[in-house]
């Protein structure tokens, strides 16, 4: 029939958390990693339970609904290759005759026929779904243990999200794993609480989120490749938030994020900024440590041109400059006065010749 048993939650499960376990949550996180977890077809998820735990769901109404719907997917999938196969519909529409391409009147079929769906999980009070997400293998046990924290103690306690899972790691060695998580909500179709799981899911988890999906779409075997070509999530991420269509201004350098109008990608981009400021400044807090801690301040080096005295220098070189000094200014004082006195000689000489001359004129 489907896929109803993996919404499932499981009774009496070893990989399933819930307040009333004898593990506490991050004993169990520890021991059963879902990259270390191997599905043998008997361990295919891990679960982790909210505190508020499951909300009611009638396991008759989402019986009814299964078969309700599963029999509308066989109309749809029907009708839609009969429009592929009907040459009276033409490839491309025309605007003068009003004709409808292919695509626009298959298109149309399968918008009517996600109302349709809509009004079945309604009727039968099975709303209930989850937002998935994926993570790489070498990354999931981190992404994996934050969500399930989350739910239990932290931000995602706050929202309708109930319940979480994690796929185990497949039996045999597969390039490029990707492990899908599944967070659920109570009611697909309420815009606002799938809103609010998804900034927290952004802001505080940096996910990449693949779109909100009904447990009934599961039930039914709704995927991306069904022959019906339904859409196989009820949201879509820019179907809640639209990029385009949002305008604030996000101040990520301060760390205040308005997330009630911020877009999707400033809302990942707040989560990493916030954890590289984290490792950074845990970084310098480390560098700190590690360097000796300086009581000494360093002794400012003496400007050249400056004559003022060194207030760092010992008594003794300010003696040494001062003798220095004195020797300079007495060594100018005498050779100041043999110049005075070699030309108070030279003068008496001059003044002696003339007397000479006048005796020996007398003669």
């Amino acid at each position: 029939m489907g896929k109803e048993s993996d919404d499932a939650v499981p009774q009496e499960y070893l990989y399933f958390w819930s307040k009333g376990s004898s593990m506490a949550l991050p004993d169990f996180l520890a021991k059963y990693k879902p990259s270390m977890v191997q599905n043998d077809g008997t361990k295919p998820w891990i679960w982790v339970e909210a505190s508020n735990g499951k909300p009611d769901t009638s396991e008759s109404g989402a019986a009814a609904a299964i078969s309700e719907a599963a029999a509308l997917l066989k109309e749809v999938s029907q009708r839609v290759e009969e429009i592929k196969n009907d040459d009276s519909i033409p490839m491309r529409s025309n605007k003068k005759t009003g004709a409808k391409s292919k695509k626009e009147v298959r298109e149309k079929v399968q918008a009517d026929a996600t109302e349709k769906l809509k009004d079945i999980s309604i009727k039968h009070s099975y709303v209930c779904g989850k937002w998935l997400i994926f993570a790489p293998a070498d990354k999931v046990d981190a992404i994996w243990f934050k969500i399930a924290t989350s739910l239990v103690s932290g931000a995602l306690a706050s929202t309708c999200a109930f319940l979480t899972k994690v796929a185990t790691s497949p039996a045999n060695e597969t390039p490029h794993h990707q492990h899908v998580i599944c967070l659920y909500i109570p009611d697909v179709y309420n815009k606002d609480a799938v809103t609010d799981v998804m900034k927290v899911l952004l802001r505080n988890h940096g996910v990449n989120l693949s779109g909100v999906k009904s447990d009934l779409y599961t039930g039914v075997g709704l995927d991306s490749k069904h022959s019906s070509g339904i859409p196989s999530t009820v949201w879509k991420n820019t179907s809640l938030l639209a990029d385009s269509k949002i305008k604030a201004s996000v101040q990520l350098r301060r760390g205040h994020v308005n997330v009630a109008h911020a877009p999707v990608q400033d809302l990942k981009d707040a989560y990493f900024s916030g954890l590289n400021a984290a490792s950074t400044s845990a970084a310098k807090l480390e560098e700190k440590k590690d360097k000796p801690s300086i009581t000494a301040k360093k002794r400012p080096i003496p400007k050249k041109k400056t004559q003022k005295d060194d207030p760092f220098a010992s008594d003794d070189e300010a003696d040494t400059q001062e003798a220095e000094r004195k020797q300079k200014v007495q060594a100018k004082g005498k050779s100041g006065k043999r110049s005075q006195s070699s030309d108070m000689d030279a003068d008496a000489d001059e003044s002696d010749k003339p007397k000479t001359k006048k005796k020996k004129s007398a003669r």
